[in-house]
């Protein structure tokens, strides 16, 4: 399911309270000298200082603390004295400037080695944290300041390699170069490569606080930071760190920060504590840590955050763990560790945050969690607890988020007891066993505020009234319950200037209780209907809207035009309703931002709008197009070809009329295109140059057309994808997105297909498809000539179809190498020869049909040959065995027997057409969901029809 849940806000949030307290720390060894005799400083220095303002302009957008004003502003060569200045600090004896604070003080342009600033040679400390230096590398020049002891360029947009001079400031203690990044697409503009991380800091020995998060180090830890004993704080975070973490830094004796978080590929386990330790606070979040936690993790008994969320811990977690009495964070979530939440853990009173999320969690909800009242956030999802919610939880009155989603807790659960807990925002009790009960005397005085709140299949008959009371609602998820009827009145009138997200997907609903039809929520970003019973007109969104869900329903009328002012629309899924006309052609104006397109099984009609005309190739965003069981005619839109992510096609059974789309052959992601049963037609024409097309696809289905002459070999060849078994690292096929629904929350996830592939009346259901999968039909055109050999190196095949065509010659030994061939279907062409005994090497064909060719002698033998029946060989007159009940006529000639006269007339009959094919049955399966604080799942049922697309968040 690959649930994630991005923390955005809080992570961010923390990105700035760490600013801050760096700030704080830099401040006060200035404050230290505020109350003494003001020295004056030397005139070249303060020109020098000068100079280095008039360098720069001042621009309120160059900072982003929220305090942040231009320090320089006051700098005038009126006021003689420099060291009277904002931000500068003098020596009280010789007046020379030893310190420059100028963090967030508005500070846009570029530094150089010429500037001024390198000539304080007195200079011992010097910030300039959270600033815009336009990209510019960290000048050469800082090793004339010799003295520092204090660097901190850290927020500050500089760019490129770190330079080896820093490593010559020997007498550094405090040195930071953190996150000059783009915080929205995260690319990190400095890079530790040349000099190495070890060579830059080897000479650094006196280094107390070391921060290289969010630069580009790529290499291993190196073990010499294990001999830093005055190390107090290491902060490594993101920064494309591997190999395997040195224990011995563990054990550095002054350590109290160690932060590593979001290097996937690095490696380490915890150490036994054999002496108290000093850290403070640990962060290993997504790293690969892994092991068990030891039992003397007590003796870190001062430690306050620990955030090992993501890691690969196992085991049980240990009592001992319990008696960090100061911990106030504890996040262990998505870990494999197993058994009870430890009894231990009722002596955590400080405990704030407690993430246990993704683990294998078992036993009941201890009612002790309820005398932890310090706690705000409570995070227990997915686990395999049990048993019902505890009463106590109610005196959490300091709680602010609970999630209890995807568990299987049951029981009635009287829902007035969260009503109670003025603090509580966050609500998610979906994915359980439960059956929430209301007072039926409803009162406008609830206490609770909601946010966030998920009862998605909690067994709710109707909307709860409650809601009614509620006006900041933002996300509302009431999926997968037995609602029925209509909406209310008043449920459309709940939040409506604050709701960002509604699910009220797979119940009994059939309308809306008003006239109109346009949703009464003026932000709204995601609607998910779907799989109810609606019906009338298609609901209107806002403008806002970017998920937009209202398949398998019983919509009808036409898409109004008003969807031309959705220029956001990421998501929009209308499929398998009773909706007709012309689709709007503005909606080719969003594809920029459009990911998937799915109106499967309606009834539109007229040509396809041109999607991506109008946009560079590398602006649009669409992943997925689905328009299957429609009308359209027409051509397929070559603007198509400027649509460069696009990973997936499926126009099947249409009346379009167009020629092979080879133009297609460029995009390079696709992976699915599926044409079936339309007016295809011609001959498939050799790519006019030698370059491969359609290089990643893995499923292709021209069934059902007209194509005619000889499938081109150049095409197979060039299938790069088919030609591995190796997962590329997806566990299944589909297509990746994400998308920010505010500063707040930000959603990922991918969209998996599913597929029914038929043969001899049997259908092979594929609910999810891994990567390594492939699948070829051809069948049911007039293809002529021979089967290429080139099908044998195809290696991920699952399916081969190629019937009902006219193809000629034998069946190629080399097909005899797709090992994991799970369906062959060859049948009415024309070819002869006999039937290769390598084919008795699929030992996973389940399906298997060579009827109706003029196929000669002794049927196979065999692993899988043995289990198949005379249909598979029938009109064959040539062959002969046992599955024919046919002996074969021994002849030391060795030639194939001839027919009877009898099994000749029988065979004289004309052919029926039969039409066979990949039937996508869903193709839009799964929707994977990663969501910042809010309840979201997204699953996708299989019903009759085509791409079936339905959003469940829970």
């Amino acid at each position: 399911m690959g649930l994630s849940l991005c923390l955005v806000a809080v992570l961010r949030g923390l990105v700035l309270k760490l600013l801050l307290f760096k700030i704080v720390v830099f401040t006060s060894c200035f404050a230290s000298h505020a109350n003494a005799v003001q020295p004056f400083c030397h005139d070249d220095e303060s020109s020098a200082l000068l100079r280095f303002k008039e360098s720069f302009v001042i621009a309120q957008t160059a900072s982003r603390y929220e305090g942040a004003y231009p320090k320089v502003l006051q700098w005038s060569s009126e006021t003689r004295n420099c060291c009277s200045w904002d931000g500068v600090e003098c020596d009280e004896q010789t007046g020379n400037v030893i310190g420059l604070d100028l963090t967030s003080s508005c500070l846009f342009g570029s530094i150089s080695s010429n500037s001024t600033l390198f000539s304080l040679l007195h200079i011992r400390k010097l910030s300039l944290a959270d600033n815009n230096f336009n990209y510019s590398q960290i000048p050469a020049a800082i090793t004339q300041l010799s003295g520092l002891t204090y660097l901190n360029l850290s927020y500050s947009n500089f760019y490129g390699q770190v330079p080896f001079e820093i490593s010559n400031l020997h007498m550094l203690s405090y040195l930071d170069l953190s996150y000059n990044y783009d915080p929205d697409s995260e690319e990190k503009f400095l890079q530790l490569k040349n000099p190495s991380f070890k060579t830059l800091v080897s000479n650094l020995t006196r280094l107390e606080v070391l921060d290289f998060s969010s630069i580009n180090i790529s290499s291993e830890v190196p073990g010499l930071l294990s001999n830093f004993t005055s190390l107090r704080w290491l902060l490594l975070e993101d920064c494309e760190l591997h190999g395997a973490f040195p224990t011995k830094i563990f054990h550095l004796p002054n350590l109290q920060v160690l932060i590593v978080k979001f290097n996937e590929n690095l490696s380490g386990h915890f150490p036994e504590f054999h002496e108290r330790n000093t850290l403070l606070h640990l962060g290993l979040r997504q790293t690969g840590f892994s092991g068990r936690l030891p039992s003397s993790i007590d003796k870190l008994d001062s430690l306050k955050i620990l955030g090992i969320t993501g890691c690969n811990f196992s085991g049980a977690i240990p009592h001992s763990l319990g008696k960090l009495a100061k911990i106030t964070e504890l996040l262990l979530g998505k870990n494999n560790f197993i058994g009870p939440i430890p009894s231990s853990f009722q002596n955590l009173t400080q405990l704030t945050f407690l993430n246990l999320m993704q683990n294998k969690i078992t036993g009941s909800i201890p009612p002790w969690l309820g005398n932890l009242t310090k706690i705000e956030y409570l995070d227990l999802s997915e686990n395999k607890l049990e048993g019902p919610i505890p009463q106590s939880v109610s005196k959490l009155k300091n709680l602010d988020s609970l999630n209890l989603r995807f568990n299987n807790l049951s029981g009635f659960l009287e829902f007035d007891m969260f009503l109670n807990m003025k603090s509580l925002t966050h609500l998610y009790l979906s994915g359980n066993n439960l059956s929430l009960v209301f007072e039926k005397t409803n009162t406008n005085t609830t206490s609770s505020k909601f946010q966030l709140l998920g009862l998605a299949s909690c067994n709710l008959i109707e909307f709860p009234n409650f809601l009614g009371y509620q006006n900041e609602l933002e996300w509302l998820v009431l999926a997968g319950n037995k609602i029925y009827g209509q909406i209310p009145k008043w449920m459309l009138n709940t939040s409506v200037d604050t709701l960002m997200a509604l699910n009220i997907g797979s119940n009994f609903l059939t309308g809306f209780n008003q006239q109109s039809t346009v949703l009464p929520w003026v932000n709204l970003l995601i609607f998910n209907a779907s799989h109810n019973m609606l019906q009338g007109p298609l609901p209107i969104p806002p403008p806002s809207i970017l998920l937009f869900d209202v398949s398998n329903n019983k919509l009808n009328g036409e898409v109004s035009h008003l969807f031309c002012n959705m220029s956001s629309l990421y998501h929009f899924r209308l499929s398998n309703n009773n909706l007709s006309g012309m689709v709007p052609h503005c909606l080719g104006n969003s594809s920029t931002s459009l990911s998937v397109l799915s109106l499967g099984n309606n009834s539109f009609h007229g040509v396809i709008p041109q999607i991506c005309s109008n946009n560079s190739r590398s602006a649009s965003s669409l992943r997925l197009i689905d328009l299957s069981h429609n009308k359209f005619q027409g051509q397929l839109p070559r603007s198509w070809s400027n649509c460069m992510v696009l990973e997936g096609i499926v126009v099947s059974n249409n009346q379009l009329v167009d020629t092979f789309p080879s133009w297609l052959g460029s995009l390079p992601e696709l992976r699915l295109l599926v044409l079936h049963y339309n007016g295809f037609y011609g001959v498939i024409e050799k790519p006019k140059m030698d370059v491969d097309l359609f290089s990643k696809l893995h499923v292709i289905d021209l069934s059902s057309n007209n194509f005619t002459g000889v499938f081109p070999s150049h095409y197979i060849a060039s299938w790069n994808a088919m030609k591995s078994n190796e997962s590329n690292g997806l566990k299944y096929m589909g297509a990746e997105w994400n998308f920010s629904l505010s500063k707040d929350y930000q959603i990922s996830g991918s969209d998996v297909y599913e597929m029914t592939v038929t043969s001899k009346g049997v259908d092979t259901y594929y609910q999810v498809i891994q990567d390594i999968f492939a699948f070829v039909d051809l069948s049911d055109n007039k293809f002529e000539g021979e089967i290429s050999d080139l099908f044998g190196k195809l290696k991920a095949l699952r399916s081969l179809n190629l019937s009902n065509n006219m193809l000629t010659g034998g069946i190629p030994s080399s097909l005899g190498n797709l090992t994991n061939l799970e369906s062959l279907d060859l049948s009415r062409n024309k070819l002869s020869g006999q039937i290769p005994q390598q084919l008795t090497q699929l030992g996973f064909v389940g399906t298997f049909n060579v009827s109706h060719n003029n196929l000669v002698g002794l049927i196979p033998q065999g692993n899988q040959f043995n289990s198949f029946d005379a249909s598979s060989f029938e009109g064959n007159p040539g062959l002969c065995g046992d599955q024919l009940l046919k002996k074969c006529a021994t002849s030391s000639s060795s030639r194939a027997p001839f027919p009877t006269a009898e099994e000749d007339d029988g065979d004289s009959e004309s052919l029926l057409k039969l039409v066979w094919g990949f039937v996508l049955a869903g193709y839009i399966s799964g929707l994977v969901v990663g969501v910042a604080l809010a309840d979201i799942m997204i699953n996708r049922r299989a019903l009759s029809g085509w791409l079936r697309s339905h959003l469940t968040q829970g």
